[in-house]
């Protein structure tokens, strides 16, 4: 059981990079932590907790990621930063150098970026949590609102086609998804919420 008393109105910022699929996946680590006790920092607040999803498609996404956590980390002195999502998985040794980063997350263990928290003390130097993509089993699922009335239903994780341009397989592992009936009732959460279109995304 984890002792959330360390984050009851503490503060967080989050930073998503790339797909539609990392969008929704950003919204549910937001919603982790909320039930956590952490609020969403205000435009121009300095924030406890820094979180970059990360994406990796291109050098230039790598190049994007990197700057978007050197911004964080100086708009955000001394916050405890998060970095996870494709590039966290595919160059985690790399994210970890970057001066400020906190911890690493790999795919599998952004969801449970709760445990990997400990008290919010900054680390020396970044720490890297990651599976070995082969190794990666577990779908997470996630349904975020984009907008007012349109949501993003995670319905599929990774894939299963190695194609020579395409880095998802290595950052994402093999294809994966959860149940029909848990994707039908995330659908009906979202519509009871207000949702009026739901897209599907993997």
């Amino acid at each position: 059981m984890i002792d959330t008393t360390v984050f009851q109105n503490k503060t967080a910022v989050y930073y998503t990079l790339g797909c539609k699929l990392n969008f929704s996946e950003t919204s549910t680590i937001g919603k982790i932590l909320r039930e956590a006790g952490v609020r969403t920092a205000r435009k121009g607040e300095k924030a406890d907790i820094c979180v970059v999803n990360t994406c990796s498609v291109t050098e230039m996404a790598d190049k994007k990621c990197r700057q978007a956590i050197h911004r964080l980390v100086k708009q955000h002195p001394g916050a405890f930063v998060v970095v996870t999502g494709c590039y966290a998985q595919l160059k985690p040794g790399d994210v970890a150098k970057i001066k400020g980063v906190d911890v690493v997350l790999g795919a599998e263990q952004k969801n449970d970026l709760l445990q990997y928290l400990g008290d919010l003390h900054k680390h020396e130097q970044g720490e890297t949590i990651t599976t070995i993509t082969k190794d990666i089993r577990s779908f997470a699922p996630s349904c975020s609102r984009g907008d007012r009335t349109r949501f993003f239903l995670k319905v599929q994780d990774g894939c299963d086609y190695y194609c020579s341009y395409c880095t998802i397989p290595f950052a994402r592992g093999r294809s994966r998804n959860g149940t029909i009936a848990s994707m039908v009732e995330q659908a009906k959460q979202a519509a009871a919420e207000g949702g009026k279109e739901i897209v599907l995304t993997g």
